[in-house]
């Protein structure tokens, strides 16, 4: 603790105090995210895709600079006022919008505080301090010829700033669910959870997520203390860098964009293993077993260059380490080659588990993105002219199309290959997760996928989307070193244990800044395959929720205010 404050005070200290605050969205924040990265394929506004979430104050100077350019559409103009509504109140040269607003509900008794109607929240401001707090509730219902599911959600969420540096938010979110949809070896998207399976009799499971930070900022970067969801890679359907699809974790933040043509991002996140240390477990004098996770963590960083506007190449590294008492020095260094720093402090046993990674984002045509990332797990250049043996890495690769040949209409395609044992250790304590959730790709390791999308926006707050995408997972090997297989000569896809194909519809409104409404469907059809010993009803059971078994028609309806 006393390293992590130690940095804490060399990055701030001599910083000079601007209007610089930075309080984080959430990643699941899609459709605002959806409509900057609209904003950037126009060449509107430039942004780092590469890295999510972006803050408030950020979305805000991106929505000042887009509003009223004359290349917007009429809906594209909407679109920028009806968000405005919200994020004006981040704005650092203006006291609270709404306390002169016919929507406050105590207008006449409080000259700095506001309860907002159309904001549906408690809101105070003067010179020095800002404070928000929100209420966050939800419902999802979907059907289809396996019964049906009911997600429940409820909370708060808070955000306030104190001068002109200091941002703190906090996030609160208790989960019901009646069947559980997203266990760590599922091959789905949808939200990680750690459950409390049956309580109180009900079926399936309960979970609660908490986020938050302290952020201190500054004109060119900003250094935090949190417990959150963090994105890296450009992706319009699931990131292979890191997806943040696990439940959230603490780290330590590091953002700097001291010029134009270099941004750079850091973190170091304490994992949750779930791998027991039978040496630190203990009897408790009531008689009862402690178990004691073994400690793990994570140290990441990116630098992203731009050396022409519209094009970004970024290429950073991360490890996954144990067992070296506590967070190290070394792996608390933003800009370190963490592949190195193993090799020196495990010389001669077994290493840490490292990564590679590099990310390509080109907007340089007018409403066309092109972008790709390769993560590397493992790489050995013999390898590579070598026919029966294969490094360890996933490649992604897309397009968007956005606003032309036709208005309101966006076209995406996305192709996504990972090799054999990729994100695999054979540590279990070093495993590319936390609490058991892959930290890559949703489909791990040897599998593809083709993802396609359909978008239509014909008028602001209205989001229609038709996509279709085919998974498809091949033969599933445990990482060890006796199990008669040598791991790098396992073929790619060569036989089946899982695929899965899809086609969805889904209609979504938002009706006031940030309460949705969305209907949706989807057409999937779900296979397992007798395989290596395993019955596909085996392997359907591991990678699927039984809810999704087979060929279906799902019909869903959700309802959420707040994130």
């Amino acid at each position: 603790m006393r390293l992590i404050l130690l940095l804490v005070f060399v990055i701030t200290s001599g910083i000079a105090s601007v209007h610089a605050q930075h309080t984080p969205l959430h990643i699941t924040q899609t459709e605002l995210f959806d409509f900057v990265d609209e904003l950037a394929n126009g060449q509107i506004i430039s942004i780092n895709s590469a890295v999510k979430p972006y803050s408030r104050q950020q979305v805000y100077r991106w929505l000042m600079t887009a509003n009223g350019n004359k290349n917007l559409s009429q809906r594209q103009q909407k679109q920028i006022e009806f968000y405005l509504k919200e994020f004006n109140f981040s704005s650092s040269d203006s006291l609270n919008p709404y306390r002169t607003s016919n929507l406050n509900l105590i207008k006449k008794w409080s000259k700095n505080t506001a309860v907002q109607v159309d904001q549906l929240g408690v809101f105070y401001k003067d010179a020095l301090f800002s404070f928000a707090m929100k209420p966050i509730w939800g419902i999802d219902y979907r059907t289809n010829d396996s019964g049906s599911v009911r997600h429940f959600w409820g909370g708060i969420e808070a955000h306030a700033t104190v001068g002109k540096n200091w941002s703190f938010y906090a996030s609160l979110r208790d989960n019901s669910i009646t069947e559980i949809l997203a266990y760590p070896s599922y091959f789905t998207q949808e939200e990680g959870g750690n459950y409390k399976i049956g309580e109180g009799g009900r079926p399936g499971g309960d979970y609660s997520e908490m986020r938050g930070g302290v952020v201190y900022s500054w004109t060119w970067g900003d250094v935090a203390l949190a417990k959150d969801h963090i994105q890296v890679g450009d992706n319009y359907h699931g990131s292979n860098i890191l997806s943040g699809r696990s439940p959230s974790y603490a780290m330590i933040k590091l953002h700097v964009n001291p010029v134009k043509w270099f941004d750079f991002n850091y973190h170091h996140g304490w994992l949750v293993s779930e791998d027991v240390d039978s040496n630190a477990s203990y009897w408790s004098t009531a008689g009862t077993y402690k178990e004691v996770f073994r400690p793990k963590y994570l140290a990441t960083n990116l630098f992203t260059f731009i050396p022409w506007k519209g094009i970004n190449f970024s290429l950073g590294n991360s490890i996954v380490y144990t067992d070296l008492g506590g967070p190290h020095a070394a792996y608390l260094i933003p800009i370190m080659f963490f592949k190195s720093i193993d090799h020196t402090l495990n010389h001669n046993v077994e290493n840490q588990n490292s990564q590679m990674f590099v990310n390509m984002s080109i907007r340089k045509i007018k409403n066309l993105h092109v972008y790709g990332s390769l993560y590397l797990d493992e790489f050995k250049k013999d390898r590579i002219t070598n026919d029966t043996l294969h490094n360890f890495w996933s490649g992604k690769a897309g397009f968007k199309l956005s606003n032309w040949p036709f208005k309101n209409v966006a076209i995406t395609t996305e192709f996504t290959r990972t090799s054999p044992m990729t994100y695999k250790h054979t540590v279990a304590g070093l495993t590319y997760a936390s609490n058991k959730f892959g930290l890559g790709h949703y489909l791990v390791d040897n599998s593809q996928e083709i993802y396609l999308a359909l978008q239509w926006k014909p008028l602001a707050r209205l989001y229609l989307k038709l996509d279709y995408n085919y998974a498809v997972h091949g033969d599933e090997y445990a990482y060890n070193f006796y199990s008669g297989y040598d791991a790098t000569s396992i073929p790619f896809l060569e036989n089946k244990t899982w695929d899965q194909s899809q086609i969805g519809f889904n209609a979504t409104y938002e009706m006031l800044n940030n309460v949705f409404v969305k209907l949706y469907f989807t057409q999937t059809n779900t296979q397992g395959y007798d395989l290596n010993g395993y019955t596909a009803a085996e392997y359907l059971n591991h990678f699927t929720s039984p809810f999704y078994h087979g060929k279906l028609n799902t019909f869903g309806f959700s309802f959420n205010m707040g994130f």
